[in-house]
């Protein structure tokens, strides 16, 4: 019976910590929503982190989105060998890639590059105490700050999600070519002969949404929470990394099990 007593209080303390963090999310999440207004939005700010945010990920989404197709063919292959089914490998690698994979793989890089590069910008201000000098100038942190990083999380999001489904793609059809034989106007044949549609598309797309939000609510909302000084500001990205991570996947079972 003692022994217990540890474990159950144990288990009171993270019930509590996950309670604070989802509820420190959530007011967050009402604050952001309360100050989506043109009128209340910084544009150059917002310009500003969408050409750090999406201009600089493009090259790692491009590297990574080129490798994810070839991959998809790779472990096609050998089925399309056994049964003859080069005509379906458009389809099969398409509704994986379209689905699944790429809003999955790109959610992960931009949490890890952009999602934890938030968290510590803001962590920092935090400790070097830029946010309390906003507020003493009648400057709203949220608005300034957090609006324009909100969007442009999610923003970057979606549209490196629509990248990595293109240049996935072409990836796996010239991996087709090359491993297979599969001439790539075949492969395009297969991606387009009706078995796939904007659905398939729209599905991918809604989850990066998702994903984006998650990504942005988490980074902003531990840096802003960041206390004790550079070790604290560490404390707040490896959170936020993990957060995201996790996020992701639980995200990933609800939207597919919703939308089927």
């Amino acid at each position: 019976m003692a022994r217990s007593i540890p474990i159950v209080t144990s288990m009171g303390e993270s019930f509590l910590v996950i309670a604070n963090r989802v509820g420190g999310i959530g007011i967050l999440f009402a604050q952001i929503l309360k100050r989506l207004r043109p009128s209340l939005i910084d544009r150059a700010e917002t310009m500003r982190n969408l050409y750090k945010m999406a201009v600089k990920s493009l090259p790692i989404v491009v590297v990574t989105a080129l490798f994810t197709g070839v991959i998809m063919v790779i472990q096609a292959a050998p089925i399309v060998k056994r049964y003859g089914a080069e005509g379906l490998l458009g389809w099969g690698a398409g509704l994986g890639t379209l689905r699944e994979i790429a809003p999955l793989l790109t959610a992960l890089m931009i949490s890890g590059r952009v999602g934890a590069n938030n968290a510590a910008e803001l962590g920092t201000m935090v400790v070097t105490e830029q946010i309390d000098a906003l507020r003493a100038l009648a400057i709203d942190p949220i608005a300034f700050l957090i609006v324009p990083r909100f969007i442009g999380i999610v923003v970057t999001l979606v549209t490196m999600t629509i990248f990595a489904d293109a240049l996935a793609l072409v990836g796996a059809s010239y991996g087709g070519y090359a491993l297979l034989g599969v001439a790539p106007a075949s492969f395009m044949n297969g991606l387009t002969n009706g078995l796939l549609d904007f659905g398939d598309v729209a599905h991918g797309l809604i989850k990066s949404t998702t994903f984006g939000v998650m990504i942005a609510l988490a980074s902003c909302h531990f840096g802003l929470a960041t206390k004790g000084g550079a070790p604290g500001v560490g404390d707040s990205v490896k959170v936020t990394v993990v957060t995201s991570a996790g996020g992701i996947f639980v995200l990933d079972y609800l939207v597919s099990f919703v939308l089927g």
